[in-house]
């Protein structure tokens, strides 16, 4: 690939447990982001770890088609982790070995997701209003596997009630082997900017490794949280979609201090292009388009022609479309105008 190889840098290694992460960056879970070709991707680029979509505790919904993708972690670097989400102590050490049986080396615990359906059944975000019930479950599932068991969560459930600490505490104590902190509330959504003393205090409180999470875009930006909070390290999520070369950047910047160029417009084109077709072999054509045109969207932001370029993929139905329009975004010396009227 043109222009987008790692540097030698030197790296901050994280231990999760027995494992050693290359690194200290962590790519977020997002649901219907970080599909296996994603994950690929960002930890090629520079990532340490990167932590699946999450997977529901209840085993009955796993027959469907996304859940078994979300499943598939074929050729995926290790460690594998995988993140579940639920309510029920029980049924989540039930998901949690069923994970492992089928390659997980990390099982994440999902308490920060502030979806509403997933709120709705007390699970995600919801469980930070319920301490004894957090210490039920992460014991529960500690207990039942023989892998590092890992916890996402928010500073609390509202400005007025930031309980992270206490619930970092009880983490810790069940036996998690790390924490990662999103830097709000779940009243907050994702309005406002992160905030991070609270991340510094349970830092200050425990002695797993925290992950500070939210708002890291630039390589400035996660060594300031890193700075601020004394974490371990850094979880990006909305800051990599459409810029999955952003852990090469920040990794670069921690251990130098100085920023790399920007990628060329022909190398972005060579790994959106990468991107496309590991799309296209993970879920079929078909649905490797549909899946596609977000992706595409976030690359394209900033380009000449982007809103176009936004409208035309989202009409095109077929690969071979696809490849024309991204040969027609990002290389100027192809007839831009005559292939994105096509």
């Amino acid at each position: 690939m043109r222009g987008l190889s790692l540097t030698d840098s030197a790296r901050v290694i994280v231990r999760i447990g027995p494992l050693l992460l290359d690194n200290n960056l962590v790519v977020a879970p997002m649901a219907g982001v970080t599909d296996r070709p994603f994950r690929a991707l960002c930890r090629r680029l520079g990532a340490g770890l990167a932590v699946s979509e999450m997977i529901s505790a209840d085993t009955s919904l796993w027959e469907s088609r996304k859940s078994l993708r979300r499943m598939d972690h074929a050729g995926e670097p290790e460690p594998v982790s995988v993140q579940i989400v639920g309510s029920e102590p029980g049924r989540l050490a039930d998901a949690a070995r069923a994970n492992v049986d089928r390659g997980a080396r990390i099982i994440d615990v999902n308490m920060g997701c502030p979806a509403r359906k997933v709120c709705r059944v007390a699970a995600g975000s919801a469980l930070l209003r319920d301490e004894p019930l957090i210490g039920r479950i992460l014991e529960t599932v500690a207990r039942s596997v023989d892998v590092p068991v890992t916890v996402k969560i928010r500073t609390g459930w509202e400005p007025e009630n930031r309980n992270g600490v206490r619930v970092a505490r009880i983490a810790e104590s069940a036996g998690v082997a790390a924490i990662a902190v999103h830097g709000r509330t779940r009243a907050c959504g994702f309005a406002g900017h992160a905030e991070y003393e609270t991340i510094r205090a349970i830092k200050d409180a425990i002695g797993i490794p925290v992950i500070a999470n939210g708002d890291i875009d630039t390589p400035e930006k996660a060594a300031d949280v890193l700075a601020l909070t004394g974490a371990d390290g850094i979880m990006v999520g909305r800051g990599a979609q459409g810029r999955p070369w952003l852990f090469r950047d920040i990794g670069h910047f921690l251990a130098t201090g100085e920023r790399l160029p920007p990628p060329s417009p022909e190398s972005v084109q060579d790994l959106v292009l990468e991107h496309l077709e590991a799309l296209y072999a993970f879920y079929g054509e078909a649905r490797g388009v549909r899946v596609a045109r977000k992706h595409l969207a976030w690359y394209a932001r900033g380009e000449r022609g982007a809103a176009a370029f936004r409208e035309r993929v989202n009409r095109a139905e077929t690969a071979q479309l696809q490849r024309r329009l991204v040969g027609a975004l990002f290389d100027a010396k192809t007839g831009r105008e005559e292939v994105l009227a096509a």
